[in-house]
């Protein structure tokens, strides 16, 4: 079915239209005791006094009162959450988890190094080493402040490396909320052609009217990630000669000519990947329910119950995936890659336009208890594709899905239940189901979580193999997916994925002890075997994981901070892992005179020696290799970060593992590597403040 991009704007405009026109009704209708209300409530909707203090309502201000009352909570999450104010981990400021490795440049690819396998049931194109660096709807937050709220950041690094970080957000009322986000990072690298410009910005509104019935919600998500890829170093040997002074020096496997700026807003990419993506949501609700009223201290405070939630959402997402090259070298592209440059310029493109209507029913059984619901929903999806200059396509897919969630008044049992079935399209048969327990039985005793997880997925889009088309190597014509304009040879016949994970978490805040573990369950694995090949393995295996988290204090000011997690993989699979991550912080921390908050100490990073993973440029693809293994020394970083009042002050010294004394020479060029031919950052020195302020 062809899509019309003019349908998906008008009805997105349309949409909006009839949402402020029924808000505006909605505010209208009110009679004027409702419209002066002011009273605060609880998370379950109940009153407080106005001698009482509630922990995430808005309170009424001195507006020149230098103090505010902020809390955020996830898309489709009911938890409240606070500011992050800590300045004991360094690692908070960079996006990218200690668990993951990327390609040796900050704001490049990076894959976990614990097994964590995409889990949705449904159409995926399949990219999805840059979803760590992505804005996304689930990770965006829905904040509650009494004033307007802003946070400023801004981290300098090593060779013009530059990261911006934005935040805005401000209740305009008590009804209305908004929220700004924006960040930028540019980062040249220390290598040729490893320069990454990538930029993330977010816009979110949420309403409700004054009588509680209607709300509304308007999300704005852009992502622009570039990143430059080199295949790797053409003689990692060469970084063991003491006479190459700049690393810049070094042979790499693409983009040997080409030329990068420090300049953050004039940032390109000559030789990589871009990965681009656009989503428009908006969701709307009304609600029938129970009107109530509160006497406390002769004042009368009214109140509205939900009981049955009518709610409608729709979403209209773009994205765009390519290999570029722009300035190819043809015997570079021979003699690594055995593949032949047809023009003077490469490029693989997919474009994908997703549409997705979602109708849905609440039912609230205790009225009191907000946190207490059955969802029923019904979803049609429109997805056009355009892959390469002449090939498109288009799907559609009907899903139902039911979610039942109830977090109990005391806060001590939080029960959630969910799952989703495609019945009709392309990927009938698709599902997944989930289900949780979490029981919190005081700071004693801490609190158990307990879950289960299984996904039945049609395999991502870039794996399937077609019966015509292919990119030309030296000696012959190959078969690849005529569907996708990658060069995949893909696989004919693909099964359905189905992956279990059975997971559990108990924390201990008293003595600063979590301990996690999760069990996984695979077949039909889906997987790259090498720069262009596909592949997909029908036997079962497993996958165990434990890990602990532990605080210990040392004495007054010191501090230990232990992250530890051990995998074990039972049966054949084309998947290595590494036995043991290990990161230790050796911190001295403390209050000193009036306002100065300071943490300083060594972080230590232990991956266990593995065969990492290669990555293919031309796919975005990490894939499976057996034959080099990596042993790495521990990645050894110092840092300093302080904090006052609203000022924040982080700096790091990285890679002083790679201190190197050899030949009589001192120098740090003893570097480790995250696969085979590609080497991580040597000493890297970043600093960066963080700033809010409140309006």
């Amino acid at each position: 079915m062809q899509i019309n991009r003019k349908i998906y704007i008008l009805s997105m405009l349309l949409t909006l239209v009839i949402s402020v026109g029924v808000l505006k009704a909605q505010v209208t209708d009110q009679t004027q005791t409702d419209q002066t209300q002011t009273y605060q409530t609880d998370n379950q909707g109940r009153p407080i006094a106005p001698n009482q203090s509630g922990n995430d309502s808005l309170k009424r201000r001195d507006k020149y009162e230098d103090s505010i009352t902020i809390s955020y909570r996830y898309f489709d999450s009911t938890l409240d959450h606070h500011m992050d104010s800590s300045i004991n981990d360094f690692n908070t400021r960079l996006q990218l988890p200690y668990t993951y490795n990327d390609l040796g440049n900050i704001g490049s690819p990076a894959q976990s190094l614990l097994f964590s396998p995409y889990m949705q049931p449904g159409w995926d194109e399949g990219m999805h080493g840059m979803d760590y660096a992505r804005f996304t709807l689930k990770n965006t937050r829905y904040f509650t402040s009494t004033r307007p709220y802003s946070e400023l950041g801004y981290m300098l690094g090593g060779r013009g490396e530059q990261y911006i970080d934005l935040l805005h957000t401000q209740n305009r009322n008590r009804n209305v909320n908004f929220t700004f986000e924006y960040r930028l990072l540019n980062a040249p690298g220390a290598f040729k052609n490893q320069n990454n410009a990538n930029s993330n910005l977010r816009a979110n509104i949420s309403v409700q009217s004054t009588n509680k019935r209607y709300s509304s919600n308007l999300i704005f998500i852009r992502n622009s990630l570039k990143t430059a890829t080199n295949g790797g170093l053409v003689n990692p040997d060469q970084l063991s000669d003491l006479s190459l002074g700049n690393p810049f020096e070094a042979g790499v496997k693409l983009g040997n000519s080409n030329t990068t700026t420090s300049n953050p807003f004039n940032a390109s990419v000559i030789t990589g990947n871009t990965f681009n993506d656009i989503t428009l949501y908006l969701r709307q609700s009304y609600d029938f329910g129970q009107k109530d009223s509160v006497v406390q201290d002769t004042i009368t405070y009214y109140m509205f119950y939900p009981r049955i939630r009518f709610e409608h959402a729709i979403s209209y997402s773009t994205h765009g995936y390519n290999y570029h090259d722009y300035n190819p070298t043809s015997d570079d592209y021979l003699n690594y890659y055995n593949f032949i440059v047809p023009t003077d310029t490469i490029l693989f493109e997919d474009k994908w336009k997703d549409l997705t209507n979602q109708f849905a029913i609440y039912t609230y059984p205790d009225k009191k208890n907000k946190n207490q619901f059955l969802k029923l929903h019904a979803d049609l999806q429109l997805l056009n594709g355009r892959l390469g200059e002449n090939y498109k396509l288009s799907y559609s897919n009907i899903f139902v899905g039911a979610e039942y969630r109830n977090r109990s008044k005391n806060n001590k049992w939080d029960i959630q239940l969910a799952g989703n079935f495609y019945v009709a399209g392309n990927y009938a048969g698709d599902y997944n189901a989930q289900a949780s327990l979490r029981r919190d039985f005081g700071e004693k005793l801490g609190g158990l979580e307990l879950g289960f997880q299984n996904v039945n997925r049609t395999p991502s889009f870039i794996y399937n193999a077609g019966n015509e088309g292919g990119f030309t190597t030296d000696d012959s014509k190959v078969t690849y997916n005529p569907h996708s304009d990658f060069p995949v040879i893909g696989v004919s016949n693909l099964n359905k994925e189905n992956i279990s994970r059975a997971y559990a978490r108990y924390y201990l805040p008293s003595m600063g002890l979590s301990l996690t573990g999760n069990y996984y369950f695979v077949t039909n694995y889906t997987y790259f075997k090498d720069v262009f090949t596909a592949a997909q393995s029908s036997s079962l295996f497993n996958i165990l994981q434990v890990g602990a988290q532990k605080h210990t204090r040392l004495g007054k000011f010191f501090h230990w901070y232990v992250d530890a997690d051990v995998q074990q993989r039972a049966g054949e699979a084309p998947l290595n892992l590494p036995l043991l991550l290990l990161r230790n912080r050796i911190a001295f921390e403390g209050h000193f005179y009036k306002n100065l908050y300071l943490a300083t100490g060594i972080d230590v990073r232990y991956v266990s020696p593995y065969k990492a993973s290669a990555y293919s440029p031309f796919t975005g693809q990490f894939y499976y290799q057996d034959e080099q293994q990596i042993n790495n020394r521990p990645d050894i970083s110092f840092y300093v970060n302080f904090r006052i009042k609203r000022f924040r002050f982080f700096g790091e010294l990285a890679n002083l593992n790679t201190l190197d004394y050899s030949n009589n020479t001192f120098g740090f060029n003893h570097y480790n590597y995250v696969n085979p031919n590609m080497p991580g950052q040597a000493l890297w020195l970043r600093l960066g403040v963080w700033w809010y302020f409140i309006n």
